[in-house]
């Protein structure tokens, strides 16, 4: 688009021209409905806005430098969303209808889709939200699912810059046996007072613990946590952790470049032996993390006194977003290209 500051777009909402809808009714998803309106109507009694009947997903488009649009492993994200529908009662959206519509509605927004080479992208956001009307606590007989498009920057302003995080053992994201490991909204209003707590007082996320006996790691704010030592990547491995799409990629990654890879419970009394540590998921693809504050007892564990981030987070780094713009081969088959 004419006009556009591409390298300085914040990560936030931006308007586009459209998106696309489809309804779930009697028992099955309709026709595919393009929108100009950024509102959707609902029944005052809908489930969504009630009993919390909501998922949503994650992805980005990018511009290669073949000009070429690419979409990063989405059919895990369509994937997620069914789990998540499954852990609320909702209807599953088919692998077929996402697809179909994640294409419509880059199609039809190909101007927003940033240029090659500006750091930005098109972030796409599925949405599957209960619209039938109920009073009493059950499931809706109505569902909405749409995706709308937006060009977005970087998720933290700092980049690929490492950053400190507040540990805010007080609150809970999420409970052991509960909605933790499904992309759902309730997660995410759970987090909200530990992240102004820690961007309040100067942090740029927040770290959770479990729920259970807090000795453990869980998610970093809205992505999740790993760390590196002795050439291993090491994640926490949790029942109340969302599966990001990216720290899969990032394990598949890091074992193609000769680390070795466990997915295990990380004790808090670790954290002083990493050597690197980050924040990762969608939205910020990696952040490094430089320090770590613990809210309650004041102790401070620094990750990288450099304040650099670590050779290995950025070779994972680089290699994820070569492949997602196409700059390095594909050897996973995670990318697709989306045809005008």
């Amino acid at each position: 688009m004419e006009n556009m500051d591409w390298k300085s777009l914040p990560f936030g909402y931006k308007k586009t021209d459209y998106n696309v809808r489809c309804y779930y009714r009697d028992g099955k998803w309709g026709e595919i409905e393009v929108s100009s309106s950024e509102y959707v109507p609902m029944h005052i009694a809908a489930t969504a806005i009630h009993y919390g009947q909501e998922a949503f997903e994650g992805l980005k488009a990018f511009t290669g430098k073949d000009g070429k649009v690419r979409v990063f492993r989405w059919r895990d994200n369509s994937a997620r969303m069914r789990k998540s529908s499954e852990g609320i009662l909702m209807a599953e959206v088919p692998e077929e209808l996402f697809g179909t519509m994640m294409k419509k509605v880059i199609n039809l927004n190909r101007k927003f889709i940033p240029p090659y080479g500006t750091g930005a992208s098109l972030y796409i956001r599925p949405l599957l939200i209960g619209t039938g009307a109920e009073v009493g606590v059950k499931a809706a007989n109505e569902y909405l699912f749409m995706i709308f498009v937006t060009p977005v920057g970087p998720y933290f302003k700092e980049g690929f810059s490492p950053v400190d995080i507040l540990i805010t053992p007080g609150i809970d994201r999420a409970a052991p046996l509960g909605t933790g490991h499904i992309k759902i909204g309730g997660n995410y209003a759970g987090s909200l007072n530990a992240l102004k707590i820690a961007h309040d007082k100067g942090y740029a996320s927040a770290l959770f613990l479990d729920a259970k006996e807090k000795k453990y790691i869980d998610e970093a704010g809205p992505a999740n946590f790993f760390a590196i030592k002795n050439n291993t990547y090491i994640t926490p491995s949790s029942e109340s952790i969302l599966p990001s799409i990216t720290n899969k990629s990032l394990q598949k990654i890091a074992q193609s470049i000769g680390m070795e890879v466990e997915v295990r419970p990380v004790p808090l009394t670790e954290l002083g032996t990493f050597e690197e540590a980050g924040a990762c998921g969608t939205a910020a693809v990696i952040s490094p993390i430089k320090r770590i504050v613990n809210d309650d007892t004041g102790e401070v564990t620094d990750i990288c006194p450099d304040c650099k981030p670590g050779e290995m987070s950025i070779q994972l780094y680089e290699k994820l977003v070569a492949i997602q713009t196409g700059d390095a081969t594909d050897e996973f088959g995670w990318v697709e290209i989306i045809e005008e």
